[in-house]
């Protein structure tokens, strides 16, 4: 996270004290492990899965996003900082020990998100994870379904473009939603280790012809918490979209009056050309300084 700060010109913002503070994000993930770096920022778990009360995360994929989002990074004495580390954690557990789930799942967090939505200040949705191809279409299109309400209802939703490029279509859903903002890696060609192969992050078009992704940014070799209480380093879209995520909770403090719509606009307006085909950058890659300052 020291890197993608720096790539993004974060902790100036910090400096600012722009760190976050008090906006909430829904994150529908594999839960939150009680990690030094996060016990601050929770503020509501609930387990679809288990239906257990006390906040774990029995794969970890959950709380690797967490941090990117909203880690404090004391365990690191502040070098795998999250991009947000004044936001506040609202974690819904839908996925299994495996990262699997079932869309009935999905949709309770989804109903929970709408109505907690005063009592936690969410603001945004984040959503890393996306189906997969073989999803029965029924399935998917509740997906899109759901999250197309939340957009409606006002709500900055976040999600993946998947890990199923380079192929042209490969966008999963939700991220093939027509309104949300669907987020691919800029990095992908930059694989390190053996979690993901090259050219992962997911391209358009989708079969109503809106551009995705809209943006981009590194989800590549992203160090961040685990669920032992450290750090492990993750790649996919699924660490690209909780970047956006933290971004975008530092706009809403700095000008609490933008509208999600708004928002997207700015990302369009903003957005730096990076030279990679169109259906795999889309806009471009997110610009955090022009957004937030």
């Amino acid at each position: 996270m020291d890197r993608i700060r720096k790539h993004f010109n974060i902790d100036y913002i910090h400096n600012m004290g722009i760190t976050g503070k008090n906006i909430g994000i829904a994150v529908l993930d594999t839960g939150i492990s009680n990690h030094i770096d996060l016990n601050d920022n929770l503020v509501c778990f609930k387990d679809y899965i288990n239906i257990r009360k006390t906040a774990y995360d029995d794969n970890g994929h959950g709380s690797h996003v967490s941090g990117i989002i909203a880690g404090n990074g004391y365990k690191s004495k502040g070098r795998f900082k999250g991009i947000a580390p004044d936001s506040k954690i609202i974690m819904l557990k839908c996925l299994d020990k495996n990262g699997n789930g079932k869309i009935d799942n999905a949709e309770k967090g989804l109903n929970f998100i709408i109505d907690n939505r005063d009592r936690f200040n969410i603001r945004i949705v984040n959503i890393s994870v996306g189906s997969i191809k073989k999803t029965d279409d029924n399935e998917s299109e509740r997906l899109v379904s759901a999250v197309e309400e939340l957009w409606k209802l006002g709500f900055v939703v976040i999600v993946a473009a998947g890990n199923n490029g380079p192929d042209k279509g490969s966008v999963t859903a939700p991220g093939n939603a027509k309104s949300v903002i669907t987020v691919g890696a800029s990095d992908d060609n930059m694989v390190s280790g053996n979690d993901r192969r090259k050219n992962y992050s997911g391209r358009g078009p989708t079969k109503i012809c809106v551009v995705k992704p809209e943006i981009v940014c590194p989800g590549t070799g992203i160090i961040s918490c685990n669920n032992k209480n450290g750090y492990s380093t993750k790649s996919g879209t699924s660490m690209a979209v909780p970047i956006v995520s933290g971004i975008v909770a530092l706009m809403l403090e700095s000008k609490p009056d933008l509208t999600n719509k708004e928002i997207k606009k700015k990302m369009y307006e903003t957005a730096i050309d990076v030279g990679l085909p169109k259906n795999h950058q889309g806009w471009g890659e997110i610009n955090a300084r022009r957004l937030i300052l």
